[in-house]
């Protein structure tokens, strides 16, 4: 926690500096500062699909149609297992109910990178830690670079330890508690699983993001999808708030109220 404040507070201190000037290295290691953004699909559907209707919101309209996108899976396909593939179809019919971003869940890793929010990374350099801010729940995880860490308990967004390769940033997460989901479209993975992200600037202002999921209990081998992130450059560019916990009381509790 202390770590998470002490970058937190670094992150509203420079966040105006990162905009107006970027060095382009950060005591020699790549600089990765700066609100970054994905500009896909990719979180209704990791696979390719088809615009289509949500059948059970059909009074929406336009404003309710799941728009097209390519697949950002290398091979265009998750490897799952028989039981794995099951249960991914049941999500996909009790969707929404059956996805935690409904409930404002924490997101989980890698799905907090590509969901339709922009997200931060504040690094200090000199072998510090980094810190991933995220617009969606004001959520955060600590990328443990000088010291690496083990998760104390299973949890939403696993423990993350970081290495750099070259001018890559590596980042092998685990100690997930299995509940979160890939996308909107019931793709899952359990508590076993390990994400391995790949974070390459191919310039000042696009990451090039490769994640591979390695997860035994769900794939039948270890697979990997890529996508670029974009750095949002307007002047301005800064974290919104997006507290999404009081959008769902109603749908939680409302069963709950006393009737007069």
């Amino acid at each position: 926690m202390r770590r998470i404040l002490t970058f937190a507070t670094f992150a509203l201190l420079a966040g105006t500096a990162f905009a107006q000037e970027r060095p382009a290295r950060i005591d020699g290691e790549p600089n990765f500062n700066g609100v970054w953004q994905a500009l896909n699909s990719a979180n209704w559907n990791l696979e390719a699909h088809s615009a289509s209707a949500l059948e059970d919101f059909w009074q929406l309209g336009a404003i309710g149609a799941i728009p097209a996108g390519q697949s950002v899976v290398r091979g265009g396909a998750i490897p799952y297992l028989p039981e794995a593939a099951a249960r991914r179809e049941e999500f996909r019919a009790n969707w929404p109910d059956s996805d935690p971003e409904t409930d404002c869940y924490l997101p989980g890793i890698p799905r907090a990178n590509y969901m339709p929010y922009p997200f931060q990374i504040v690094q200090a350099g000199g072998g510090d830690d980094i810190l991933f801010i995220y617009e969606y729940a004001s959520a955060n995880r600590l990328v443990a670079i000088a010291e690496h860490l083990e998760p104390p308990v299973d949890i939403w967004m696993g423990q993350s330890n970081g290495t750099w390769d070259g001018d890559t940033l590596v980042i092998e997460t685990y100690g997930f508690n299995g509940k979160a989901h890939l996308d909107r479209s019931g793709n899952h993975m359990s508590p076993a699983a390990v994400v391995t992200e790949r974070l390459t600037l191919l310039t000042p202002d696009h990451i090039d993001y490769e994640v591979t999921i390695a997860d035994p209990r769900t794939f039948s081998e270890p697979w990997t999808m890529q996508m670029p992130l974009y750095r949002r450059i307007e002047p301005n560019a800064q974290l919104m708030e997006f507290k999404c916990v009081p959008f769902v009381e109603e749908k939680l509790y409302k069963d709950l109220e006393l009737s007069e």
